[in-house]
């Protein structure tokens, strides 16, 4: 009989904890049997294996992204919305570094996490359309703001930054950037 209290939800939660205290490598089924109260072989009640649980901890990153994501778009528009969902990006990475290694480069084409991945695109699309992108245009342009995002956070959070002008001053450039490309 499972412990009470103990569900997927509870494992997949203190599997981040783990994350975000040991790293992405540190997370294993010990790990959370330990932060959990029970012994490993308990886990398989809740999760098929360490994949699986790996699965879901992506798909809660992509989750938690989203939820953050659709909250400061939510009654913003044109380069207000851009601006603030990829300084919402920014911040989730510099909140959660550890936690947004977790997150999968390829979402759409793995079936435990393309509902994520879909609806975390949709709060992408749904930003651009105030600009008429749409179809293709509108993917390439969601390419590139993840690419700024992504790539600027990850960066940072390695510690890639360490010259004496400010990594704001920096973002909020990329930001014009991507920005005055969107209007053109």
């Amino acid at each position: 009989m499972p412990r009470a209290g103990l569900s997927t939800a509870a494992v997949v939660s203190a599997a981040l904890d783990v994350v975000d205290e040991q790293g992405v490598e540190g997370l294993t089924l010990a790990a959370v049997a330990s932060r959990t109260g029970v012994a490993a072989p308990s886990l398989y009640k809740h999760v098929a294996g360490l994949a699986e649980l790996r699965a879901l901890v992506g798909v809660r990153v992509m989750v938690e992204m989203t939820e953050r994501f659709t909250a400061v778009v939510i009654g913003r528009s044109g380069d207000d919305a851009v601006a603030a969902l990829l300084r919402s990006y920014r911040e989730y990475v510099r909140e959660y570094p550890a936690r947004y290694a977790a997150f999968p480069a390829d979402p759409l084409h793995d079936p435990a996490m393309v509902d994520a991945g879909n609806r975390m695109m949709e709060v992408f699309l749904g930003m651009l359309r105030g600009y008429g992108l749409t179809d293709s245009a509108a993917i390439h342009a969601t390419r590139c703001a993840r690419s700024i995002a992504h790539g600027f956070a990850s960066i940072e959070a390695s510690g890639g930054f360490g010259l004496g002008e400010d990594p704001d001053e920096t973002y909020e450039r990329l930001i014009a950037m991507f920005l005055a490309s969107l209007r053109s």
